[in-house]
């Protein structure tokens, strides 16, 4: 299977969900929770070859009235040659060099802190317009979750946090060292198929031992039967693990 094929993943079964059962809190119980509640913002980095909009029925899925006050982001990365498609254009935050992604696959750190800059400059954004750094929180499926692992860990402030899925470390050991004591408190919840062949299980399992030895915690999840995609049990699991975290307006 080519590359161009294997990455270019889609939510489509857990769009579909979404759509046809919609659960929504009623008006009264958004406006109620508005006044008592910060608020909050959420990021979400797509993978390979997809696109934001895409992605975007993902936040009917949290229905908790914490919720009620959040706003959510869906950009869409640049098109730009791929090498592990062939130098194929597409939707891409950065370069990848080979597929499937191992525990050793090359990196390419150029490309990649410039999608990182990218993601501070939103983050800045927010944070400027009011939004408490704690109630931040950054999410990315494939290549998305290599970055949003990247952007969190080099970025100078400690977030509310970061969900990685089906992700990989996408950076050097000098990197690394660039990461901040204010960043190594970020909370990192991570979650990976068992049976993932385009972003192998042993490239996701890799991350939280690595973050471990920089002093950053992290919560590893594995799925037993899941490739690569994400389902309805992970994203239910982020609402209440992103519930736990959001701190209320007096915080």
């Amino acid at each position: 299977m080519k590359g161009s094929v294997a990455l270019t993943i889609t939510l489509s079964s857990v769009i579909l969900f979404v759509l046809l059962f919609p659960k929504t809190p009623s008006l009264l119980e958004s406006q109620s929770n508005s006044m008592s509640r910060a608020r909050s913002f959420v990021l979400w980095l797509h993978g390979l070859g997809d696109s934001g909009p895409a992605n975007e029925p993902i936040k009917t899925l949290f229905t908790s009235p914490e919720f009620g006050t959040t706003k959510w982001s869906f950009p869409s990365a640049p098109s730009a040659p791929v090498t592990c498609n062939y130098g194929s254009v597409m939707p891409s935050w950065f370069d990848i060099l080979e597929i499937p992604v191992t525990a050793d696959s090359p990196n390419d750190e150029s490309s990649l802190l410039k999608a990182v800059r990218n993601v501070h400059a939103t983050i800045d954004k927010e944070i400027a317009a009011g939004v408490n750094p704690n109630n931040v929180f950054i999410c990315g499926f494939s290549q998305g979750g290599a970055l949003t692992l990247a952007s969190v860990l080099l970025y100078p402030k400690t977030l509310g946090g970061a969900a990685v899925f089906s992700g990989w470390v996408p950076f050097n050991s000098s990197i690394a060292e660039q990461i901040t004591p204010e960043a190594k408190q970020t909370p990192i919840l991570w979650s990976h198929g068992l049976v993932d062949r385009t972003v192998l299980f042993e490239a996701g399992q890799a991350g939280p031992p690595f973050l471990e030895k920089l002093g950053v915690r992290c919560e590893f999840k594995a799925y037993p039967g899941l490739a690569h995609s994400i389902n309805n049990e992970e994203l239910r699991y982020l609402e209440s693990w992103i519930k736990a975290r959001l701190q209320s307006s007096s915080q």
